[in-house]
């Protein structure tokens, strides 16, 4: 059955003023208010039942049809503390608070594709709708599930996708296994005793032991991991000290790991917790690690991997669709779901870096071209479910 191609068309528009309506108002993880507002209401006049409340600011959209599969879609609403540097007519109207990642163009597809199902009804079954808080960092799908998501809502699959900038606008790329990596963050304390920097040898200086920590920590991935299981790992704070003339009695450090593998998840924190131990020793100091799992790795399930590649071949054509594509170091919290049920992660071309930025990019915007493709990806995969 083909989708109706004119109601996509004739539909951009609207659907545009949606999207750059969403993106004037951003709302940073569980503080989704507005946003969650506006969807639940456009669902609620398209005719499908509305649930709120899982993960605070969470909606559900469930749209049935007769007897067959339960297909979950889901997008993600929340923005990043960010200061806008666009000049669109519709940047943000929330100082130091912007959508630079496009979760604004992912809740419009799903709201287009729930308008054109609710329309049409050429499935049968029941499709629910997956408005999901706090994608950013803060494990919004996590706690939708904790809050009795797939409970009270059991679905058969589930399927998201994200816009890509460097993809070309309405190229889909969905790999079989690892499309994002996992995601762990840490937290290091070193703590010295702090001096008189022209008296370093009544010290014991702990920006000298954090400094080694950093290059050290730096050997695990070289000299630890295997070559051909990616990982990564990066210190990215350091903080110490205020004054020209003190050696500091503390110094933070914290970043984060990436990783595909459980086994090189496990190898990056114990191998940080010997070097860390190890340097603690070396200069007769305290050096304290927090060591904390985050986001698992995002692992499409080979069946819907295929599934999704029909679907966005119907829309793009065979040659715009990739399933060879390198998986990305970042990370993505579908993971929680896809570890509860079958599925698959798709990115969707938004088109040049030099036209529309880089994801958290200040300057970056959503290309609103892009949203008819996502609305119809989403809908012939339901309208494929039975066949």
């Amino acid at each position: 059955m083909m989708l109706d191609n004119s109601f996509f068309a004739d539909s951009h528009p609207k659907w545009t003023e949606w999207r750059r309506d969403l993106h004037m108002h951003p709302e940073l993880a569980y503080q989704e208010h507005r946003t969650s507002e506006r969807v639940a209401e456009r669902l609620a006049q398209m005719g499908i039942t509305v649930h709120r409340g899982y993960g605070g600011t969470g909606v559900v959209g469930v749209l049935k049809n007769g007897d067959g599969p339960n297909i979950g879609l889901r997008a993600d609403m929340d923005a990043l503390p960010i200061t806008e540097e666009t000049q669109a007519p519709y940047r943000s109207a929330t100082e130091g608070v912007m959508h630079a990642c496009g979760h604004d163009g992912h809740t419009t597809m799903l709201l287009a594709a729930a308008e054109y199902l609710a329309l049409t009804k050429r499935f049968s079954g029941t499709v629910t709708f997956i408005f999901q808080p706090a994608e950013e960092c803060e494990a919004g799908a996590r706690r939708m599930i904790e809050d009795g998501l797939f409970t009270d809502h059991p679905v058969d699959e589930v399927y998201a996708l994200h816009n890509w900038p460097g993809l070309a606008p309405g190229e889909f790329s969905v790999r079989p296994g690892a499309q994002m990596a996992g995601f762990d963050t840490f937290d290091i304390v070193v703590t010295g005793r702090g001096g008189h920097a022209a008296m370093p040898h009544e010290c014991s200086d702990s920006i000298l032991a954090a400094g080694q920590l950093v290059g050290a920590l730096q050997s695990i991935v070289s000299r630890t991991v295997d070559p051909q299981s990616p990982a990564v790992l990066s210190v990215t704070q350091f903080h110490a000290g205020d004054a020209y003339n003190v050696l500091p009695e503390t110094v933070r450090l914290a970043g984060c790991t990436r990783f595909f593998d459980k086994a090189v998840k496990q190898t990056l924190e114990r191998r940080i917790g010997e070097i860390c131990a190890g340097v603690a020793a070396q200069h007769g100091m305290e050096i304290t690690l927090d060591y904390k799992a985050v986001y698992p790795p995002t692992i499409n399930h080979a069946a819907s991997q295929e599934k999704a590649m029909k679907a966005a071949s119907l829309i793009a054509g065979d040659g715009a669709v990739h399933g060879d594509h390198n998986p990305s170091m970042a990370s993505e919290d579908f993971a929680f779901m896809l570890e509860q049920v079958p599925g698959a992660y798709l990115w969707l071309g938004n088109g040049a870096v030099s036209d529309f930025g880089a994801l958290h990019s200040p300057h970056f915007d959503f290309n609103d071209a892009i949203l008819p493709v996502g609305a119809r990806f989403f809908a012939a995969l339901v309208e494929a479910a039975n066949r």
